[in-house]
């Protein structure tokens, strides 16, 4: 059990499905907004995922990702109620493979983290998008955003871009709504072996994937809007505040 503080008190939303695409959006604060890996999934380069499912074969391909699916779910419902202070038990398959994994990053990457504001987080940044974070927290006494993450084999820090952009989103929408200063993310991995890393990013490293998000959410919304719907959420003036920076 990790220690509760109130420093923030959460805006509430509702998770939804777009009945259109099938992708996952947020209601809150009377939007309703992409999530931050919606933004992400369809802007990705696929050629890696193609290749993967051309190699494997599509009904391969879609039994390890449901089945890696499912394991990362119980995973997260297993650290959850860790930092919550209570218990859960999962005598299915799945929650035997999942609580090792858990096990392990209760162990070696929750030991730093001081106190908690906030588990399960739904986080906006008004107009432009939505998602929520595994766990908002104090980490070796810094404002921080963690996501757990399981994964088949251990990762490339090259791999993982995603991952940066999206514990940056989470770290830009919680700033601008609370007024807080995050100063670092922290990406928390296992595999099914009991394989940890831990990938960590902060100061000039975390604003560089914040900018990195923005473009990728400007090609989102050229993506799926038309000219007038496109002004409704424009990213335009805060890619300029980063490029400003960057001159």
């Amino acid at each position: 059990m990790i220690k509760h503080s109130k420093r923030y008190t959460y805006i509430q939303g509702k998770q939804l499905t777009d009945p259109g695409s099938g992708t996952r959006m947020y209601e809150i604060s009377n939007y309703k907004l992409p999530s931050v890996t919606t933004v992400l999934g369809a802007t990705k380069n696929q050629d890696f995922i193609k290749k993967w499912k051309a190699k494997v074969g599509e009904v391969e391909a879609t039994r390890i990702k449901d089945h890696a699916s499912s394991r990362g779910t119980s995973m997260h419902k297993y650290l959850e109620h860790y930092v919550l202070g209570t218990n859960i038990i999962d005598l299915t398959p799945i929650g035997q493979e999942a609580r090792p994994m858990a096990d392990k990053i209760i162990e070696m990457g929750l030991a730093p983290v001081d106190e908690y504001y906030g588990s399960e987080v739904m986080l906006h940044y008004p107009g432009l998008y939505a998602g929520a974070t595994d766990l908002i927290c104090s980490h070796n006494g810094m404002e921080t955003v963690v996501d757990f993450k399981q994964s088949n084999r251990p990762k490339r820090e090259e791999w993982i871009e995603d991952y940066y952009m999206q514990i940056a989103a989470y770290a830009m929408a919680h700033d601008y709504v609370y007024g807080s200063h995050i100063k670092q993310g922290v990406i928390m991995v296992c595999t099914p072996d009991l394989y940890y890393q831990e990938f960590k990013v902060e100061g000039l490293q975390l604003r560089k994937w914040k900018h990195a998000f923005l473009k990728r959410l400007d090609m989102y919304n050229e993506l799926k809007f038309d000219d007038k719907e496109k002004a409704k959420v424009d990213t335009t003036s805060l890619l300029k505040e980063f490029e400003k920076d960057k001159s």
